[in-house]
């Protein structure tokens, strides 16, 4: 007998008995697994498991809590890319700090608080399953894998505050707040998604965090930026925004966000067994054409009032903010109006930063407009066109205004924003009041004009004393920095003057660098009225 035919005998005898037929694993999954799954005691389940969860479900979790969490990247560079390339890895480490010290508190007591169900759980917080663990196999699936999921939730939640942090915050002080931070997160997510939080009783509806993650994370980003202050200079000239430090960082983070997102909103059907499916493949629909319509409304904006040029904020906000918008109601609307919410959403996010800027509120990666904002819209945005959903009741057996369901649903739509708002701001401010009061949360003003970089790590920069200019290591254009010329430098080094004079001599140095990347620390000598001028590379 040739080798082919010993192949085909040996395919033939594996099909036919060691494994089993598609219909009897198909049983085993539905039936074994189930039977598992509900003999659990239901007081040692977290609220919001679905108990005919099975294995596949499991696989469709764990594999969008691995892509929610390269969101972190798309965080990072994003941030990074619109910063000033001074302080580009001070930005990256505080996003891994999101992991570290935010995932170890959401173990510790943030999945408890949120999806507890031991004796003293009620409407308002969650109690148990602190210390995340076990050893029953009839729950280790189901446990850890709703865990891991919400861990990425939360990180998420804490690293979108970054974005208005950025630039001027101490990182002992963000280590800290990123650990604390869990706190704020948690209550909001038993409130609406938990089967006993009070909203959840009461109707509200949000698939994917709008206002669980966006809201919590674009409000505690208001307050912080207000107790910050504006950076140092960023107001002085107007409110016309800085340039970015690095627009292609910035660009490929918004794609690593775009693609996370399909696992954040499709994630959140929660399996893909029985019907969910079909709402996780509506929900990457409505993901993709809402933000499509976002990235319009970017290049449109741009185009119309930059001056018929496309920026590349407008693009990134545009797309962004269409994304949040979309995130409340992703599984239970239509692509056509998933395109209508994401539209709005982005005419919110493109148009939302002049007025903050007006209002002198620093905000360096747009954390309020994308995330706030945009997140607000999304709940009343569902609460307007959202239909019955007739295959998993994710609407509660309720319908949108403009889908015949009376202002019921909007209503308690608009209560859940507010309530997160409400405990957000005044959880975030006294956190962070506290961090200040204790560690200090902003960077003097030194080392802000240094850089993170060099003042947190070392990295990048060499400082002058006595007014001269010391050599600075090289740095390559495509991190986004730009060297002094010589003649530059040297005019500056030899520069010692009053504060009026180098003023005006700083202004001409920046008008003939068409996008300076190096900052003038104006440094006082004592008992004089003269200024050292010190160049960061």
């Amino acid at each position: 007998m040739d080798n082919y035919s010993l192949k085909l005998l040996r395919s033939e005898v594996i099909a036919s008995e060691d494994y089993p037929t598609a219909a009897e694993n198909s049983s085993f999954r539905n039936g074994t697994q189930q039977t598992l799954l509900n003999n659990v005691d239901s007081s040692q389940r977290p609220h919001g498991v679905d108990v005919e969860m099975s294995w596949d479900d499991a696989t469709w979790i764990l594999t969008s809590s691995f892509i929610i969490f390269t969101m972190q990247s798309g965080f990072g560079l994003l941030e990074s890319g619109v910063a000033a390339s001074k302080n580009e890895v001070n930005i990256m480490v505080k996003n891994v700090v999101d992991v570290i010290f935010g995932g170890i508190s959401y173990w510790i007591f943030g999945y408890g608080l949120s999806f507890g169900m031991s004796p003293g759980t009620n409407a308002f917080v969650g109690v148990g399953h602190f210390f995340v663990d076990s050893t029953d196999p009839s729950e280790i699936g189901w446990l850890f894998s709703h865990f891991i999921f919400n861990l990425s939730f939360a990180t998420t939640a804490t690293t979108i505050v970054s974005g208005a942090m950025a630039e001027r915050t101490k990182l002992s002080a963000y280590i800290l707040f990123s650990f604390i931070n869990t706190i704020i997160f948690c209550f909001p997510v038993h409130w609406i998604w938990a089967s006993n939080g009070f909203l959840r009783k009461l109707g509200a509806v949000d698939i994917a965090g709008a206002s669980t993650v966006h809201l919590v994370g674009g409000t505690v980003g208001l307050v912080s930026t207000l107790m910050l202050k504006p950076r140092i200079g960023r107001f002085e000239n107007g409110s016309r925004e800085p340039p970015m430090g690095c627009p292609t960082n910035a660009l490929l983070g918004m794609f690593m966000l775009w693609w996370g997102w399909l696992g954040f909103n499709c994630g959140s059907t929660f399996g893909i067994s029985g019907n969910k499916w079909k709402l996780a493949a509506r929900s990457a629909a409505v993901t993709i054409m809402g933000s499509a319509s976002g990235g319009v409304v970017g290049i449109g904006f741009s185009f119309l009032f930059r001056k018929r040029t496309y920026q590349v904020s407008d693009l990134i906000n545009g797309i962004l903010g269409s994304l949040v918008s979309v995130t409340g109601g992703c599984a239970v609307v239509r692509p056509w109006e998933g395109m209508l919410i994401g539209f709005i959403g982005g005419i919110l996010a493109v148009c939302s930063p002049t007025l903050l800027n007006k209002l002198h509120i620093d905000d360096p990666v747009y954390v309020v407009s994308v995330h706030g904002i945009c997140a607000v819209w999304s709940m009343l945005a569902t609460g307007l066109l959202v239909s019955e959903d007739n295959i998993n009741s994710l609407t509660h057996g309720r319908a949108g205004v403009l889908k015949g369901g009376g202002f019921s649903l909007l209503g308690v739509q608009a209560l859940a924003c507010l309530c997160v708002i409400a405990w957000s701001a005044v959880t975030a401010f006294v956190i962070l009041k506290c961090i200040d009061l204790t560690v200090g949360l902003r960077l003097s003003a030194e080392d802000e004009l240094r850089g993170s970089d060099f003042v947190e790590h070392r990295i990048g920069f060499s400082l002058a004393t006595n007014g001269r200019i010391s050599k600075a290591p090289d740095r390559r254009q495509s991190l986004g920095m730009r060297r002094l010329s010589t003649i530059d430098a040297l005019f500056v080094e030899d520069l010692e003057t009053t504060p009026e004079d180098f003023y005006s001599t700083q202004a001409h140095w920046k008008q003939q660098n068409a996008r300076p990347t190096s900052a003038c620390l104006k440094k006082l000598h004592p008992g004089t009225n003269k200024i050292s001028p010190v160049i960061l590379y």
